[in-house]
């Protein structure tokens, strides 16, 4: 795309390895906490060598290190954070429609608060063996991501899953409610259908495997997991937070269900498994989005088309 870039990083070696491996050195500084002297003038020193025409910040910590410059700030915001980490910055980037509306009812002028989504990438992988899992291969499959935390409301999909005969569930992620989720599934009666598959880096496989998506979440900013869904072709069921209702056309990118409302998510699962056209269809459309708005071309474009207004 003709643009020269220079990556600076919080120290992360898997991070720092992956971008390794698509040809981009990184710097690595600490990004730490109140008693971090040295990243803020090591980041001036690296802004002031590279001579940049946009400093892009990921995130509060990046945002309030970058000092002030001959260069255009953009600070990106993946959630709803204190905006006085942002102070600095000349625009704002949020990853959801809700957050750079939210960024302006916090008072920055509309001009300078941007949309730029997340993408997620296609590349398939062989489906994940269900026997692996105990899961036998004739059953309807259920497929969760996320860590296993209250937000993602894990567990009123194992409360649903109690509704939604002879299917099984798996759940790939780790946190703390581990212990707590597999009680759940033990006093609900489907311990058996529910796999706790743990941290997995390969969601592309698992979702090959899986008949249907089903984002649960009761507090959800962003919905990479619907995003995940659709480009992978898959029907998806989601809880109506904000992302994922902010990105599901109801009925047709997908089917949405009330917050905490177990009954109500199972029946919409129900609804999925039982028509095989509406199945067929929610995947196709979902697709569709992905590739419209998704994909990782389109959203480098976002940002290239972002770079040059600003620096007009």
């Amino acid at each position: 795309a003709g643009v020269v870039q220079r990556v600076v990083i919080r120290r992360e070696p898997a991070r720092a390895a992956l971008l390794r491996a698509h040809g981009i050195e990184p710097v690595e500084l600490d990004f730490g906490g109140a008693f971090d002297f040295t990243t803020r003038p090591a980041l001036r020193r690296e802004i002031a060598a590279f001579a940049p025409d946009v400093v892009l910040s990921w995130m509060s910590r990046a945002a309030r290190a970058v000092p002030k410059g001959d260069f255009v700030h953009v600070g990106r915001l993946g959630g709803y954070y204190d905006l006085k980490y942002y102070r600095g910055c000349d625009h704002l980037i949020g990853n959801t429609e809700d957050i750079r509306d939210w960024i302006v009812a916090q008072g920055w002028p509309r001009e300078r608060v941007h949309y730029v989504p997340n993408f997620v990438d296609a590349e398939p992988q062989p489906a994940a063996e269900r026997g692996r899992h105990a899961t036998p291969a004739d059953v309807p499959l259920l497929l969760a991501l996320g860590r296993l935390h209250e937000n993602k409301a894990f567990d009123v999909l194992i409360d649903a899953l109690a509704r939604v005969p002879g299917a099984h569930l798996w759940i790939a992620g780790e946190g703390p409610l581990d212990g707590v989720l597999k009680t759940r599934a033990q006093r609900a009666g489907v311990a058996e259908r529910v796999h706790f598959l743990g941290w997995r880096r390969d969601a592309p496989a698992l979702l090959a495997a899986a008949d249907v998506l089903v984002c649960p979440s009761r507090a959800e900013p962003l919905g990479n997991v619907v995003i995940e869904g659709w480009a992978h072709r898959r029907p998806v069921v989601a809880a109506a937070a904000k992302g994922p209702a902010a990105l599901i056309a109801d009925g047709r990118t997908g089917l949405l269900a009330p917050v905490d409302d177990a009954a109500a998510l199972a029946l919409a699962i129900n609804r999925v498994l039982g028509d095989r056209p509406l199945r067929e269809s929610l995947a196709s459309e979902g697709r569709k989005e992905y590739e419209a708005s998704f994909t990782e071309r389109a959203v480098v474009a976002r940002y290239l088309d972002l770079f040059r207004r600003v620096t007009a």
